[in-house]
C-alpha cells in the first residue's frame, strides 16, 4: 500500500521532495486536504493561507527542477502558532485585542523558516496571549485533542499539538512560557522541545513573560524535532537575549545511544498530585533507559515545591507589564463607547481582553505594587535563584533528568474551566525548567487505560539541546523495537 503523504515524517518527506519523487505543491495539497477533513472537528487553525502556501510550494518545485541546492526543510507543510508574528497574516494572539492585527514584519523565527523555502499552511490557535494550559481560553474557538475529540490538547500551543497529531501539518512552530509546547505535546502525544532561553529569537513573538517566553517546534518525532531546531537556531541581534553560540547540528548525535549516560530522577517529580499511571510510564522509560546502558539514580530538588507559585508570580508581573501596551490607543481593538483616555483605556481592556488574561493582568499589579513588591515578586525572583542552584547541583556529575510532562493525560473538555487554582497546578512539572532557563524535550512514553497518550520530559543542562535528542531517539528507537 502506498504510504499517505499526510502519514510521512519531516524526514521521510523531505527525501522524497529531493529527490523529487513528490512535489512541494503536492505536499501542500495533500495536508491543505487534510485540513479539509479534520478542521471541523479538531479547529486546530485560526487563519489557512491556503494561496500562499501553494504559490511558495510552486516556487520551491520551480527552484528544483533548475537544480538549486535547498534547504531539507524546503517544501515543507508547517503550522506556525498565532502568537508569532507574519507579514501580511493576521497575528491574533487568540484575542479580541488582536482580531484584525496584521503584522508589517516577521517575526526572525519566520525569517529564518522562510529563508528555508519552508510552506506555511496557517496560523494555529491558542489560548489567549499564551494564557491558559488546554487552549480553552481562546476568543474564537475550542480546540480538541485529535486522539479522543472530547479532551483538551493541552495549552497554550494546544493547536500546535494538535495540528501535527491530526496530521494537518508535518510539524508546527509553538512557544514555552512554563511548558506550552511540552504539555499539549504530551496530551497530544507528539514531540515538543522547549530550548535553552536565549537559543532561538524572540524577536517578533508577543511577549507574553519575557524571560521565560521560548520558541520551540512539535513534530511526529525525535529526529525531525532536531532537523526544524537547525533551522530556528541561533543568533539575532534585535533580541538582546539571543544567545551567540555555534550551535552545530543538533541531529549530529542521534545514533550514539545512551550507554554511560547518567540519568537523574528527583523524587519530587513523582510525589502527591502524580497520576499513578504518569508515574509508572515513566518509571518503565527509566528501566528502559537502564535496559539500554543508562545509569538510572534518584535526585534531591526540594526547592520545586516553591517553583509554581514562583513561577505565576514572576509571569504575572511580567504580563501585566507587556500587556499594558494594549490601550485602544495605537492599534488593536478600541472601544467604542468613552468619553475621556481613563474610560478608553478601561473600556478597551475590559472589552479587548478575556478573563484569564483579566485575572493575570490583575495578579501582576498587585504583586508589583508598592506595598507588596518586596514580599511577592522580589521573594519570587529569590526562589527562582535557589531553583537555578538546584538544578545545577542536580545535573552535576548527570547527563541528564527524566520527568513526567504532566501529573495527568488529558482531561475532558470544560473539566477544569471552574477552577484555575487546579488548572494552574496542572504546570508543576513543566514551570522549573523554564525559571532555570534549561532544555527540555518532551515524547510519548506509554498510554493510560483510556489509551491517552503519557508524555515524559527529558531535561538538560543549558545547551545541550544534542544531547537531549540524542537520549529521546534512543528511547524512541528502542520502543520501535519491542514493537
Amino acid at each position: 500500500m502506498t504510504q499517505r503523504i499526510v502519514d510521512m515524517t519531516v524526514t521521510e518527506l523531505s527525501e522524497k521532495l529531493r529527490s523529487r519523487k513528490l512535489s512541494a505543491e503536492e505536499a501542500a495539497k495533500a495536508y491543505l486536504g487534510q485540513m479539509e477533513k479534520r478542521e471541523p472537528e479538531v479547529g486546530a487553525y485560526l487563519t489557512v493561507t491556503r494561496e500562499a502556501a501553494l504559490e511558495t510550494a510552486r516556487k520551491v518545485d520551480q527552484k528544483r527542477m533548475k537544480g538549486e541546492e535547498l534547504h531539507p526543510l524546503a517544501g515543507i507543510p508547517t503550522g506556525i502558532k498565532d502568537n508569532i508574528c507574519t507579514k501580511g497574516v493576521k497575528t491574533t494572539c487568540a484575542s479580541r485585542m488582536l482580531e484584525n492585527f496584521v503584522p508589517p514584519y516577521d517575526a526572525a523565527v519566520i525569517e529564518r523558516l522562510k529563508d528555508c523555502h519552508i510552506v506555511v499552511l496557517g496560523k494555529l490557535n491558542m489560548d489567549e496571549f499564551a494564557m491558559g494550559s488546554t487552549t480553552e481560553n481562546s476568543y474564537y474557538q475550542i480546540t480538541k485533542n485529535p486522539r479522543d475529540l472530547t479532551r483538551v490538547p493541552g495549552g497554550s500551543s494546544g493547536g500546535a499539538a494538535a495540528c501535527v497529531a491530526a496530521q494537518e501539518a508535518a510539524c508546527a512552530i509553538g512557544s514555552d512560557t512554563g511548558g506550552s509546547i511540552r504539555q499539549p505535546a504530551a496530551f497530544c502525544g507528539v514531540v515538543g522541545m522547549k530550548p535553552t532561553y536565549g537559543a532561538v529569537s524572540r524577536y517578533g513573538l508577543v511577549a507574553f513573560a519575557s524571560s521565560l517566553d521560548q520558541i520551540g517546534p512539535l513534530t511526529k518525532n525525535v529526529a525531525d524535532n532536531a532537523l526544524v531546531m537547525n533551522a530556528i537556531a541561533g543568533k539575532d541581534f534585535r533580541d538582546a537575549t539571543s544567545l551567540d553560540r555555534a550551535w552545530g547540528d543538533f541531529a549530529g548525535e542521534l545514533n550514539k545511544g545512551v550507554k554511560g549516560l547518567k540519568i537523574a530522577l528527583p523524587k519530587q517529580y513523582f510525589g502527591e498530585g502524580i497520576s499513578p499511571e504518569v508515574k509508572g510510564a515513566v518509571l518503565e522509560a527509566a528501566k528502559r533507559y537502564e535496559a539500554l546502558g543508562a545509569f538510572v539514580e534518584e535526585a534531591d530538588l526540594p526547592a520545586l515545591e516553591y517553583a509554581l507559585p514562583a513561577y505565576y508570580v514572576i509571569s504575572s508581573a511580567e504580563a501585566s507589564s507587556n500587556l499594558a501596551r494594549f490601550d485602544g490607543v495605537k492599534y488593536g481593538f478600541r472601544a467604542e463607547d468613552y468619553e475621556d483616555i481613563d474610560q478608553l483605556y478601561l473600556a478597551t481592556r475590559t472589552q479587548g481582553f478575556g478573563k484569564e488574561v483579566k485575572r493575570r493582568i490583575m495578579l501582576g499589579s498587585f504583586v508589583l505594587s508598592a506595598g507588596y513588591y518586596d514580599a511577592y515578586y522580589k521573594k519570587a525572583l529569590q526562589v527562582r535563584t535557589l531553583i537555578q542552584r538546584e538544578f545545577d547541583r542536580a545535573l552535576e556529575g548527570r547527563d541528564l533528568i527524566l520527568a513526567p510532562v504532566a501529573p495527568t493525560t488529558a482531561y475532558r473538555i470544560g473539566e477544569k474551566t471552574s477552577d484555575p487554582l487546579q488548572m494552574y497546578s496542572g504546570d508543576v512539572c513543566t514551570v522549573p525548567v523554564n525559571i532555570a532557563g534549561l532544555p527540555a524535550l518532551s515524547l510519548p512514553c506509554g498510554e493510560d487505560r483510556d489509551g491517552l497518550p503519557v508524555g515524559m520530559q527529558l531535561i538538560g543542562k543549558a545547551y545541550r539541546e544534542a544531547l537531549l535528542y540524542r537520549a529521546g531517539y534512543a528511547f524512541e528507537q528502542a520502543g520501535r523495537e519491542d514493537r
